[in-house]
């Protein structure tokens, strides 16, 4: 079925109306701009263009294709009759390419998909919400072209076929009104293309989200096709939402060959969403429900943190520090970026080495379920490539493909199994952990792509751990990438009757009638938390600095350090951590509360620790009263520290 010229005119005029009514604003804005001959875009709300008229919501959806060209055009006028009303207005020039760009569409399963269309939908105007994985090179594309008749002379212009990817292929008679039945025609502009009939083109490639999968469910993918001022709009590992037209387009047919349908989205408008995805809108009464949490705990602070470190991971037993590490690398701490523009990463790493059946994985998986953009592997089957970013040929051509750090740009990434990597392969993650780039020279494609991620990661030791020799012995890593981990935890499943007793009843409990404790978060609840702390931006206070000053310098000048945890790294890590154990505590203000428990989480994770000793960070236990523990913890850091007079004033606010 075609649209009737009633119709079309309908169309452009209640268009053109709605244009002049709702947009005047950002057409004198597009008509003010020098340059003429760029391209313009309008985006328009769907919802709010539907509202105005039902009537073209139907045409709309029925013929896409169609209407796109229509409001264009109509776009066009307006602009013309908004020039002209305007004309006192100095500075104003007609802009020859205006493009109406729609976005907004109802959520509804009709319309917008986190899942690859179908050939079902061939025709339809979609929104798709995808991780873009591979973006190609810009080409020139030639999109119309002129033909003259050989017979007549007549001159005639076709156009290319998008189904053809792009190819020509000449009428099969002239087409001009004097019947001429001439077949043969000369291509007037194979010789030098007029810039008219070029455009800017650009394909990408997007996978559906990871996180959004069921497990055991490949990722599947599609091509979409940017023309214009959409070029360039998004680059590999972004989170977008692409609006356009599913497609089917084929190879010019051959002889002896089958012919390949492919589904293809014509883009319309991208909407680039990384910034949403950390801050997934948290809801207003969410946010008072948090308030008010905390409001219960007032003068008991500790104790409603640890309420939310039991809901962590509720399945592993205790592990008290292993889930505050772990808590406190999730909420991450604050991005600075000085005069010169140096950037100090505000995302915390995460290391945990532990003997089989420590429950690692546990925390790597839940981590993974918590954090809305999150990428889960295992180092087994991973290579740089696969890493990083990977340089693919198709047809001819070199693109590069995102791989699991790019992936889980702003996010987490978590690496199972993390001395599996062969050696050469682990190097590569050097760059992604401190400068948080990837600068990428493969196949003459030279970038640098973004990796803002967490990474936790978890590895056995090299057959028995030996407590008498560092870290990077036991667990063959080299010391330039064990200084990039913010926090090492150490696991030991060390002979302990007491502790094996209290966890066989604790698994055989679970196993009889799972019991449901009411005070813990659920996953949802879980989620949001950790998605609203993260728009905190808590300030160190001059205690807090003046704690983890001394306590760096003392760990420097300790006979047995460990040079490769010993670096100024260390420094960065300590202010990162208080600054996310400030945000888990809910409070914009880093305190001496906030030191004192990561100097004492730091020490579990060096070896042999100058203040409180040997600890096994497995096998800690939550505390009965999380206040007397605290005041421990005070007195032996702030007395190691020689800060007596700031341990009188915490022990007096505590006695308050």
């Amino acid at each position: 079925m075609v649209l009737s010229s009633e119709q079309v005119a309908f169309i452009g005029q209640v268009f053109e109306s709605y244009a002049l009514e709702q947009h005047r604003r950002d057409v004198l804005h597009v008509l003010e701009q020098p340059d003429e001959h760029a391209h313009y875009s309008l985006t328009v709300n769907a919802m709010t263009l539907f509202e105005a008229n039902m009537e073209i919501a139907e045409l709309f959806n029925a013929f896409p294709n169609k209407v796109l060209p229509i409001f264009d055009n109509a776009l066009h006028r307006a602009a013309v009759s908004i020039l002209q009303s305007a004309s006192q207005q100095g500075g104003l020039k007609m802009k020859q390419n205006l493009h109406t760009r729609i976005s907004g569409l109802p959520v509804c399963a009709e319309l917008t998909r986190d899942r690859i269309p179908t050939c079902l939908d061939t025709g339809h105007f979609l929104s798709v919400t995808g991780t873009v994985i591979r973006t190609s090179m810009t080409k020139v594309l030639e999109f119309e072209r002129d033909y003259m008749c050989n017979k007549c002379k007549h001159v005639f212009s076709v156009r290319a076929e998008f189904e053809q990817y792009y190819s020509f292929s000449p009428p099969r008679c002239c087409p001009s009104e004097e019947a001429c039945s001439s077949f043969k025609f000369t291509c007037l502009s194979a010789s030098s293309s007029a810039p008219g009939s070029c455009r800017d083109y650009q394909e990408i490639k997007i996978q559906e989200q990871v996180q959004r999968l069921s497990v055991g469910s490949i990722p599947r993918s599609m091509m979409v096709i940017l023309e214009d001022n959409l070029v360039d709009s998004c680059k590999s590992g972004d989170d977008i939402t692409v609006y356009g037209v599913v497609m089917q387009r084929w190879k010019p047919l051959c002889q002896d060959s089958r012919c390949d349908l492919e589904i293809v989205l014509k883009a319309n408008f991208i909407e680039v969403n990384n910034q949403q995805s950390t801050a997934a809108v948290v809801i207003e009464d969410v946010q008072k429900e948090f308030e008010q949490f905390w409001e219960t705990h007032k003068h008991n602070r500790l104790a409603g943190r640890n309420q939310i470190l039991m809901s962590l991971c509720p399945q592993v037993f205790g592990m008290y520090v292993v889930k505050l590490a772990v808590a406190m690398v999730l909420s991450g701490g604050v991005q600075r970026i000085d005069a010169s523009g140096t950037k100090v990463r505000g995302e915390s790493h995460l290391l945990l080495v532990g003997d089989p059946g420590t429950g690692k994985s546990q925390f790597l998986k839940y981590a993974a379920k918590i954090t809305p953009r999150s990428v889960l592997t295992a180092g087994i089957g991973s290579t740089s490539a696969g890493l990083t970013v990977a340089a693919v040929k198709d047809s001819g051509e070199w693109h590069l493909e995102a791989g699991a750090l790019v992936l889980s740009d702003g996010g987490l990434c978590c690496i199972d199994e993390f001395n599996s990597i062969k050696e050469h392969d682990r190097t590569s993650i050097h760059e992604a952990m401190e400068q948080q780039t990837i600068s990428v020279a493969k196949a003459g494609l030279v970038c640098k792509l973004n990796t803002r991620t967490t990474i936790l990661a978890a590895t056995n030791p090299k057959g028995q751990y030996d407590p008498n020799v560092s870290v990077s012995v036991n667990v063959a890593l080299a010391s330039p990438l064990l200084s990039r981990f913010d926090l090492v935890l150490v696991l030991l499943d060390t002979r302990n009757e007491e502790w094996d007793r209290i966890i066989s009843s604790f698994i055989l409990e679970n196993k009889g009638a799972p019991t449901v404790s009411d005070n813990l978060w659920s996953m949802e609840k879980m989620k949001a938390y950790f998605c609203l702390i993260k728009t905190l931006q808590p300030k160190m206070s001059e205690e807090a600095n003046m704690i983890l000053v001394r306590y760096y310098q003392l760990q420097r000048q300790s006979d047995c350090r460990n040079a490769a945890r010993t670096t100024i790294r260390m420094l960065e890590s300590l202010s990162r951590l208080a600054e996310a154990h400030a945000r888990l505590m809910f409070r914009d203000t880093v305190t001496v509360e906030d030191a004192v428990s990561v100097v004492s989480v730091m020490e579990c994770s060096m070896q042999g620790g100058s203040l409180l000793g040997d600890v096994n960070a497995l096998h800690t236990s939550f505390p009965d009263d999380p206040c007397k523990q605290y005041r421990m913890q005070c007195e032996l850091v702030l007395e190691g520290l020689g800060l007596r007079h700031f341990l009188s004033e915490e022990l007096e606010r505590l006695s308050r």
